[in-house]
């Protein structure tokens, strides 16, 4: 226990490489750079998929209104297109309410890993905002790239990378939404699901073994519970992979490496 007169240390705070502590001069770098890493790669699949959204809200009869409103207050893109499908077939608001959220649960995962890896002082109730430019990408991006980040700069670099793929998010909907009809329907299918694959793509560059096998074993069971039960096969198989995923991992992969050790 330390005494009295000694500082508080962050638990999170392990030691890291000397050079990955002097990745970022300031929060204001990491913040610049965090903005740099999300206009590649990330903010032009996500721009793609809200096109694919947007075109997607214009050929069911939506109004732009209700279609860019979904992608600024809502912001992810598998609750978007449930709740577009569900208000087409007339479904009541409550069933809406409760398909989306269930659709959200991913969220409380990606928050529980991610931010207890920021700096103790970052964690107070600033963090209800930053938590709306959560996502896919972003949550798999920084990921990869906190280990890397001095503990202290990780959430500016969040917000950075966060806040550029939620701004581009209205442009990609609106610009999809006019070029409905322009493009053919499997095209536009296909913008919206270029997201969720960069995403499985990016995870797969997470180190632990664990994240690459869940993914391996999601592809098996997948096709499985959909053919079972569309409607909550993905769900299914989510669970089902992570959860076998895990044991493999907790049972003979750490063991087998406490063995090597």
């Amino acid at each position: 226990m330390p005494s009295a007169d000694q500082p508080y240390i962050d638990p999170s705070e392990i030691a890291i490489e000397g050079s990955a502590a002097q990745r970022f001069k300031n929060r204001s770098d990491a913040f610049w750079s965090g903005i740099r890493d999300a206009a590649g790669a990330p903010a032009l699949v996500l721009f793609a998929g809200m096109v694919g959204f947007g075109a997607m809200g214009k050929t069911n009869g939506m109004d732009i209104w209700f279609t860019s409103f979904t992608s600024f207050f809502m912001f992810a893109l598998p609750g978007q297109v449930v709740l577009l499908e569900m208000a087409i077939t007339g479904s009541s608001v409550l069933a809406i309410a409760l398909a989306v959220t269930l659709t959200s649960t991913r969220f409380i995962t990606m928050t529980v890993t991610l931010f207890p890896q920021f700096h103790h002082k970052d964690r107070n109730r600033s963090l209800y905002a930053s938590v709306h430019l959560l996502a896919m990408t972003a949550w798999a991006i920084s990921m990869r790239e906190f280990h890397s980040i001095e503990i202290r700069h990780r959430l500016s670099y969040f917000v950075g990378l966060g806040l550029l793929c939620w701004l581009i998010s209205v442009p990609g909907t609106i610009l999809g939404y006019y070029l409905a009809g322009m493009v053919p329907a499997p095209v536009t299918l296909g913008l919206v699901f270029i997201n969720p694959l960069f995403f499985l793509l990016t995870f797969t560059e997470v180190k632990p073994w664990v994240n690459r096998l869940a993914i391996f074993l999601g592809c098996i069971f997948g096709p499985i519970f959909f053919m079972v039960d569309r409607d909550t096969s993905l769900l299914t198989s989510g669970l089902v992979a992570g959860t076998i995923a895990y044991f493999i991992d907790r049972k003979l992969l750490r063991k087998k490496a406490g063995v090597i050790g």
